[in-house]
């Protein structure tokens, strides 16, 4: 004969028992937080970007950019990047990923290649800054700008100035010995259009020239 359960059981179960409702219900007061929340955090963000810079948060950048002296004033907490495509008008180097990732706004600085989105435009003072637009001497295409048109090593074109910066970089690194050292400097710049064949041979074919000169 089975026993009936004991009343102690019986309530302790009953504590644990929640209906649809009550999941119904809890999900739409989340909801509601969630939705009430996110406007005043947009909101508190873009109040903080409209407020003035202070004199405090600006520095003087004194560099050259592509053969050219330049005294500027920047907000400091402004990127190269930024500073070179919305003060200057030098929109060779593009903003892809904006982290880092992708090597469409390289430049070089000191001869140097840098990811400009992730570079202080207060560290460049004192510093020569190179720049696609830079490239070219008295307006004949550099090597490496004519054997990428040479070998089609674009598509789409939005990392070509990137992809070129990088270029010169590899080989004025001595990274243009052979194509497993190519690909491996190359490595931090991405083409999504997927030239990377005739990037690589427009290096090899660079380099040769950039030799001679």
């Amino acid at each position: 004969m089975r026993e009936d359960p004991h009343p102690d059981q019986d309530a302790a179960k009953s504590s644990f028992l929640i209906s649809r409702r009550d999941v119904m219900m809890g999900s739409a007061a989340v909801a509601v937080a969630v939705n009430t929340a996110q406007p005043m955090q947009a909101q508190t963000i873009a109040d903080e970007a409209a407020l003035p810079v202070s004199a405090e948060k600006t520095c003087l950048v004194q560099t050259t950019i592509n053969g050219m002296a330049f005294d500027i004033q920047v907000d400091a907490r402004t990127s190269l990047l930024d500073l070179l495509r919305d003060r200057l008008g030098l929109t060779g180097a593009k903003k892809g990923c904006d982290h880092g990732q992708c090597g469409a706004c390289t430049v070089l600085v000191d001869g140097r290649r840098i990811a400009s989105c992730l570079t202080f435009a207060a560290k460049i003072d004192g510093h020569a800054v190179t720049t696609i637009e830079g490239l070219s001497d008295d307006g004949s295409l550099h090597p490496m700008q004519k054997a990428f048109i040479d070998h089609d090593a674009l598509q789409c074109g939005y990392c070509t100035p990137g992809q070129i910066m990088a270029a010169v970089a590899c080989v004025q690194e001595g990274n243009a010995t052979s194509a497993e050292r190519i690909r491996e400097s190359m490595s931090g710049n991405i083409c999504r259009c997927g030239a990377y064949v005739g990037i690589l041979a427009a290096i090899q074919d660079a380099a040769v020239q950039m030799r001679r000169t």
